[in-house]
């Protein structure tokens, strides 16, 4: 078996679940992948169960698993990396909220035994297939398009299919999956989709407006953004990643597809518990 690692970029915190993830793999005859930029920030060297090298996508090389020891923006770029592959993403918390983490860093000596023994369930993600300016990405959580810093507040005009639904002044639009609905979604007021729930949920951000509402695009429609604005270029960012600029005129299109991650989740997990227990952290006052 081959796992890959991916990790976030604070090295002191993960350092230590490394050593346990080779310690497990190597009691196991399983072998640990890592890219140059992971071997770079764990001062990591070829050895027993350890391999160097840029495959970390599937191919002749044959990965299995990938482990994401991060918080969400980790686990997504791991599940950006493997989207569409059938490779499950295990992922450990180590970030403030870790919506989609498998398992917190406290349990993750046990999970990396349940890991290689496959005794997880996988869950399958949707994402959203974006296409603008003759680019193309796949999103996870969420697509944003967003005002420039400093500069007026954008002009979006919104269509599904021919149909303009709306246009709107604001500092920016939010497409978002189910499983991103929690995410920048959720801070703009918009609607929390339960995972299963297929459809893209689209949100504003700082509306100039008193008709603007959220809206859950059907996932067989394709919605389209235009940026409407006369002089101004809007930013467009893929899982809270800046992408690419939109000029005056400009047309981002976004789709549901369904299929594109898979993430690992331990036996009996709950959507509406981890929303429970994630969400209701923040209220508590130490």
């Amino acid at each position: 078996m081959i796992a890959t690692v991916f990790t976030h970029r604070r090295p002191d915190d993960t350092g230590p679940a490394i050593q346990m993830l080779l310690e497990t793999a190597l009691a196991v005859g399983a072998r640990l992948r890592f890219d140059a930029n992971e071997a770079q920030k764990h001062h990591i060297q070829p050895g027993q169960g350890i391999e160097l090298g840029p495959d970390v996508v599937p191919g002749e090389g044959g990965v299995d698993i990938c482990f994401a020891l991060g918080g969400d923006g980790t686990i997504l770029q791991a599940l950006r990396t493997y989207a569409g592959t059938g490779v499950p993403v295990f992922a450990v918390n180590f970030g403030e909220i870790g919506f989609l983490a498998t398992v917190e860093k406290e349990d993750a000596r046990a999970g990396f035994v349940r890991a290689f023994a496959g005794e997880f369930d996988v869950l399958s993600l949707p994402g959203i297939a974006t296409r603008a300016s003759g680019s193309d990405w796949i999103a996870i959580n969420d697509v944003s398009v967003q005002r420039k810093q400093g500069q007026r507040v954008a002009s979006l005009a919104y269509l599904v299919g021919e149909d303009e639904i709306g246009r709107v002044r604001c500092d920016g639009l939010v497409v978002a999956t189910p499983a991103g609905s929690t995410g920048y979604n959720l801070a703009n007021g918009g609607p929390v989709m339960a995972w299963g729930v297929e459809g893209m949920a689209v949100s504003f951000i700082a509306p100039h407006s008193l008709t603007a509402r959220a809206l859950v695009v059907a996932p067989g429609d394709t919605l389209a953004i235009e940026n409407r604005s006369s002089e101004e270029e809007v930013d467009i960012a893929v899982d809270g990643r800046p992408v690419i600029g939109l000029g005056p005129g400009g047309r981002l299109e976004a789709r549901f597809v369904d299929g594109q991650g898979l993430l690992a989740q331990l036996e009996g997990a709950n959507f509406y518990e981890r929303l429970r227990e994630k969400f209701g952290r923040l209220a508590t006052v130490p």
